[in-house]
């Protein structure tokens, strides 16, 4: 595929980003993959009347491998200590290998392609003994670059022996990163690889310690989950001090860190994951159902910290629909504090999530932006009715998905179908394997 160029007209509204806005009548213009600042005369006309225009979504914290086990009996809103146990038996009740965490990426990446999202950070965490790590490394991140998405592949780890762990995330690094250390994303923008330790409650000092030597090794960014549920308990009960004290200590409160979930909380803990720079990434869509918690994101916002939004995975939210998420974030943020606005939503699931990536190009539409973008129709009847158009993507239409995605210039969704593969064929590819192995 190559890029064109192409002139949006007719838009009811563009979302620039979380600060800026062109109101019906305006022009949005790509080309070369960029949005561009005017038109060369030379691009095709696309006619976004009845639409909003967003910057594509960017999907902070997923786990793409539980695409292939969602709705698993006895994983659904229980405590974390023991979901964690049942999760596990079934990994290895199916065999976690490069054919399976390919099939499972590719419908993970095809559901949120289908539902706005144009990069996704998938945290794998599942490294059988024996298992081919950097096999089922580049199924994944093939999977990905098949259906034209953009991929953050998070080498993580889950009670992996420290060394392993290190060996593994350095092997993904120089297989696909071929010596380009910014930020660990390749020159085409469309991969990029990070570490990422489970957390403090399965994860030891050593393996936090090697981890980061990969990262300034490489120039990766760094990941991690605290403060959800099951790790406050094992870190009190083990060490007597909570999860941010321990990453503090580690070194893993740092510029380049994100933190998934942060649901538990104190002010103190707030003020020092802000001083230190780290961001964060809001999961409700799996923290709420579960009973996990809410994370206090006007809190974490006021103190400086940027908050992006992850759908986390299928094996806790079942659903890789990042706006549905976002909308769920929008209706329980009163619970914990100050109601959070469509908008401040909207910027979370965009530029808050890249710039936890850091990756200043995506999540916005200003000059010079990679072109990844979403036409929202809003004109049919769940619409009607609505003054705010740009609030009421969140608010009207539940489940609601793009009309039109655009990534990197190229049209990777058309009228609500995937283009760039057989989305069913996608799903049938899935199922078939899992009835195969016995699922």
């Amino acid at each position: 595929m190559t890029a064109r160029g192409y002139r949006f007209t007719g838009a009811v509204a563009i979302v620039i980003d979380g600060h800026t806005e062109l109101a019906d009548g305006a022009e949005l213009i790509v080309r070369d993959g960029v949005v561009q600042e005017a038109a060369r005369g030379d691009e095709i006309e696309v006619d976004a009347t009845g639409c909003v225009i967003t910057p594509g979504l960017v999907n902070a914290h997923h786990h793409l491998l539980q695409s292939a086990f969602r709705t698993l009996p006895g994983t659904r809103s229980v405590p974390m200590a023991v979901w964690l146990p049942t999760m596990a038996a079934a990994y290895a009740r199916v065999g976690v290998d490069a054919e399976l965490a390919g099939a499972a990426a590719s419908v993970g990446v095809a559901e949120g392609l289908l539902a706005g999202v144009t990069t996704v950070a998938d945290h794998h965490l599942t490294w059988p003994a024996g298992a081919d790590g950097l096999a089922i490394a580049t199924a994944t991140i093939d999977a990905a670059a098949a259906l034209g998405g953009r991929l953050v592949f998070v080498r993580g780890s889950a009670r992996d022996d420290p060394q392993d762990a290190a060996a593994g995330a350095d092997a993904i690094a120089a297989a696909f990163l071929g010596g380009e250390t910014s930020g660990g994303v390749t020159r085409d923008g469309m991969l990029q690889v990070a570490v990422g330790p489970a957390g403090v409650h399965s994860d030891a000092p050593e393996t936090f310690a090697l981890m980061a030597e990969v990262a300034a090794r490489h120039g990766l960014r760094r990941r991690t989950q605290a403060n959800e549920q099951v790790d406050v308990a094992i870190a009190l009960e083990k060490c007597g001090r909570r999860p941010l004290d321990l990453l503090e200590e580690w070194g893993w409160l740092a510029e380049d860190v994100t933190i998934a979930h942060l649901c538990d909380v104190t002010p103190d803990e707030i003020a020092r994951v802000a001083a230190h720079g780290v961001t964060a990434t809001h999961a409700p869509g799996c923290d709420v159902p579960m009973g996990w918690g809410v994370a206090p994101v006007a809190a974490l916002a006021d103190a400086g910290v940027t908050v992006g939004l992850g759908t986390s995975g299928g094996g806790s939210n079942d659903a890789g629909h990042l706006f549905a998420d976002a909308r769920l974030a929008m209706q329980v943020s009163g619970l914990v504090g100050p109601a959070l606005a469509a908008r401040t939503v909207i910027a979370m699931a965009t530029s808050g999530s890249a710039a936890g990536l850091g990756r200043p190009e995506l999540g916005h539409l200003r000059p010079g932006a990679a072109a990844d973008l979403c036409l929202w129709d809003v004109s049919g009847v769940a619409d009607a009715g609505v003054s705010d158009p740009v609030a009421g993507l969140l608010w009207a239409s539940p489940g609601r998905r793009p009309r039109d995605v655009y990534l990197a210039g190229r049209e990777v969704v058309r009228a609500g179908t995937l283009v760039t593969a057989d989305a069913h064929a996608v799903g049938t590819r899935l199922r078939s394997l899992l009835a195969a192995r016995g699922a």
